[in-house]
């Protein structure tokens, strides 16, 4: 016991909640590029932050306390590189770099009615968001800002999935009442 009073506090961390990062790794490879690329337009940048963050993940694994998934703590690291990408370029997204791939996506079959049709039904649906409980606000920053699962969401929030799924689908149900659009769509 008196070993362990000696450690300080980030080696009894790792040793108390002993991860193999190379396989957190591997298993999500893609859904972590995937996350990314939904946040950086520039390809080039993506790959850099992907690295990044498995660096990150490397460097800092001693400091993974066990208070969340490995997985999440990863993405929280890889979240706060894309904040940290887009201080340093001073830009929001609207002005990121605009590759190929982005200009096709502009650009494919939206006639501006839809785009306008698109940009008022994400305003009622914040809008309506934004006057929901903690408890169902909470659920909706997770998905939409981690991007994760239902349950791993029941696990950071310590409810059960049952809870989880249920409040989704309250809200669904009164997103369709109040605004009159269906988000299974």
């Amino acid at each position: 016991m008196s070993a362990l009073l000696d450690l300080d506090i980030e080696n009894t961390a790792s040793i108390l909640h002993p991860v193999h990062w190379e396989s957190v790794m591997r298993k999500n490879e893609k859904r972590l590029y995937n996350f990314i690329r939904k946040r950086v337009a520039n390809l080039s940048d993506v790959d850099d932050l992907v690295q990044s963050t498995w660096l990150e993940v490397l460097r800092n694994q001693h400091k993974f306390c066990g208070s969340s998934k490995p997985e999440t703590w990863m993405f929280g690291i890889a979240v706060n590189l894309i904040k940290n990408h887009y201080k340093s370029l001073k830009v929001s997204y609207l002005h990121d770099e605009l590759n190929e791939d982005v200009l096709m996506l502009l650009t494919q079959g939206e006639r501006p009615e839809q785009v306008m049709e698109g940009k008022d039904a994400l305003s009622k649906v914040l809008a309506h968001i934004s006057q929901l409980p903690v408890d169902y606000r909470q659920i909706v920053r997770f998905i939409v800002d981690q991007d994760i699962s239902y349950q791993e969401i029941a696990d950071e929030l310590m409810i059960p999935i049952g809870t989880v799924r249920s409040r989704l689908s309250r809200l669904r149900q009164s997103l369709k009442n109040q605004i009159g659009w269906d988000m299974t769509k």
